[in-house]
């Protein structure tokens, strides 16, 4: 039996991990495509470091497009076999993918405009809006705690994460040759104080762990203050310099979150008569989505629904769908919030929002989670005096905000938390995926501390030999 990392190796994108077993038979943990790694991005969205018609299953954690963004490319290049996955995920993937392909469509054509004016090479999409219909029919869905048979080889049972809506532990028992084995990929690990989502639950003991550790050197702020933060940034740009506050936010997850606290705090009166728009046609079906699984929801969420039926929706709200809506938000330059996708400013209509405000000194780009630090967020993040967007230059004079508490992954406490269920003595290997390096090193010391013994970081398409 062998793993092979091909994905969240030393990064923490592109989340691929392929389990072979001695008969053959190769399962994919995962699918997920590179987001935000500079000008090795599509190089790396090129190759998987395996062959598509080789894979006998396919398994995923959630719908996050660096976890799935690359089923299309294994479809279209052969694959045939089922994707498993929980209901909320499938139905989260079927509009991600959807508009991860509109996306790659509309660069490319934007890219090639440009590219043929300079006499240079035209671009195609990894993938289209048609290949991902090709997806669509190979989803099995697994509820959580339900073991299933995929094969005689394999039983798969999800256990929930806390993550986003559907994100679940993939737990794997392993017959081969008369023996037994357990494996447990984490996915991603949700936070036990989430304001919407249940917390992370207990899963089976493991042989083997592949564990996320995106936030293994940080302690994240208590959610509870993320209120009063927003609340700050929208009072001293809107209101004091009457400019416009500029919030890159993943569609599933940061923007329904941003919108729960939104809501919170006009239930308190505390909200300023502003315009609040969701500048994102995905953000918008994906809230749908949530608030059709409320079932998912923590407890003190479900009780709110008791006196709130829409935790989402508050006065001043707005969704803009059609291009031109979200052209003319550029030429209105009343105060205003701005919400789009993505969330590492990577893609997509937020991209445009800060090519348009981002010099304004009024202005303020508020990043509310990961970013990859080649990404566009990223850059920002650390400082950067100028950017470039879409191949043009801008200085960057608007005041760059960060909110850190409202990170959808578990801290250094939640990750040992999530594991603590675990007779770590019985544990025969950790392979720690989903990470930066450094961060890595250092979360590895403090798993070691809670007795894991054997705890490995892999490289990309490293091989490794399981007992």
């Amino acid at each position: 039996m062998k793993i092979t990392f091909h994905g969240a190796a030393r990064t923490v994108t592109g989340s691929k991990h392929m389990l072979q077993l001695t008969n053959g038979n190769k399962y994919l943990l995962d699918c997920g495509m590179f987001q935000g790694m500079g000008d090795e991005t599509l190089q790396l969205n090129s190759h998987f470091g395996f062959r598509s018609d080789e894979v006998t299953a396919v398994v995923i954690s959630h719908a996050h497009i660096d976890h799935i963004g690359l089923l299309p490319k294994l479809v279209k290049e052969g694959y045939r076999g089922n994707i498993y996955c929980t209901p909320p995920t499938k139905e989260l993937a079927e509009i991600l993918l959807l508009d991860s392909a509109h996306i790659q469509e509309s660069d490319a054509i934007h890219v090639n405009k440009r590219n043929k004016a300079q006499n240079k090479p035209l671009i195609e999409p990894l993938y289209t809006q048609d290949d991902v219909q090709n997806v669509l029919p190979l989803f099995v869905t697994i509820p959580y705690n339900e073991p299933y048979r995929i094969d005689d080889n394999i039983e798969l049972t999800y256990t929930d994460c806390g993550h986003i809506l559907g994100s679940a532990a993939i737990n794997l028992k392993i017959d081969e040759n008369g023996k037994h084995a357990t494996l447990t990929f984490s996915g991603d690990v949700g936070r036990y104080h989430d304001m919407i989502l249940r917390p992370p639950s207990t899963f089976p003991q493991a042989d083997y762990l592949l564990l996320e550790s995106t936030y293994g050197n940080k302690l994240h702020k208590l959610v509870v203050n993320s209120a009063d933060e927003v609340l700050k940034f929208i009072t001293d740009t809107c209101l004091k310099k009457k400019g416009k506050l500029i919030i890159p936010a993943f569609s599933v997850g940061r923007t329904q979150e941003i919108l729960y606290l939104l809501n919170r705090l006009d239930s308190e009166r505390r909200l300023p008569p502003l315009n609040y728009f969701v500048d994102s046609p995905l953000s918008i079906e994906a809230t749908e989505i949530i608030k059709h699984n409320p079932e998912c929801f923590n407890k003190e969420a479900q009780k709110l629904l008791h006196t709130d039926p829409d935790l989402f929706g508050f006065p001043g709200l707005h969704y803009t769908r059609s291009a031109e809506e979200s052209k003319a938000l550029n030429d209105d330059h009343t105060p205003c919030v701005i919400i789009a996708a993505s969330g590492m400013a990577e893609a997509g209509r937020i991209k445009h929002h800060i090519a348009q405000n981002i010099s304004n000194r009024d202005n303020t780009i508020l990043l509310v989670g990961y970013c990859e630090p080649r990404s566009l967020g990223g850059r920002l993040r650390d400082g950067a005096t100028e950017v470039s967007i879409y191949g043009d230059k801008y200085t960057v004079n608007a005041e760059i905000g960060m909110i850190e508490s409202m990170s959808a992954h578990g801290d250094y406490e939640d990750l040992l938390d999530w594991v603590s269920c675990q007779d770590a003595s019985k544990v025969k290997r950790v392979f720690l995926v989903h990470g930066e390096y450094d961060v890595q090193v250092a979360f590895r010391e403090r798993l070691l501390h809670k007795g894991f013994a054997e705890i490995d970081i892999p490289h990309q398409h490293e091989q490794v030999d399981l007992d």
